[in-house]
């Protein structure tokens, strides 16, 4: 995740997959590509990236007390579920880059096609 844009920093905590699913926290990187999360203990060099471009979607927001419950759904169905402080917005943040980063692979498929087109013998044959 070196040289991408940061754009929140902080503790989120994520249950574990064993069978008493206890809640972990973790420390969290989220940028303009995805959300890297690793133990407080650890570096950011040995984080789990959840790259935007395999998420499908954030679900089931609910608050319970003082904590938001969320599940970031990746493209293979699996379910990450996350909390976090009511007041720390981590949910609509990853929400946001993740649709942003869905906007911009749009935008960059969209330019490709009109330029595949433009560039076609027939599209250029027109032109002259």
């Amino acid at each position: 995740m070196d040289g991408q844009n940061i754009l929140k920093e902080g503790l989120l905590e994520k249950r574990s997959d064993g069978l008493l699913q206890l809640w972990k926290r973790k420390n969290c990187v989220l940028t303009d590509e995805g959300l890297c999360i690793h133990d407080p203990k650890a570096s950011r060099s040995k984080c789990k990236v959840l790259a935007f471009e395999n998420m499908k979607t954030v679900d089931c927001v609910e608050r319970k007390g003082r904590y938001v419950y969320f599940t970031v759904v990746m493209a293979d169905s699996k379910e990450i579920d996350f909390r976090c402080l009511e007041e720390s917005t981590w949910n609509a943040e990853i929400t946001l880059g993740m649709v942003q980063f869905k906007n911009r692979q749009a935008i960059q498929s969209v330019k490709s096609r009109q330029l595949a087109h433009i560039c076609t013998p027939t599209a250029i044959s027109t032109m002259s």
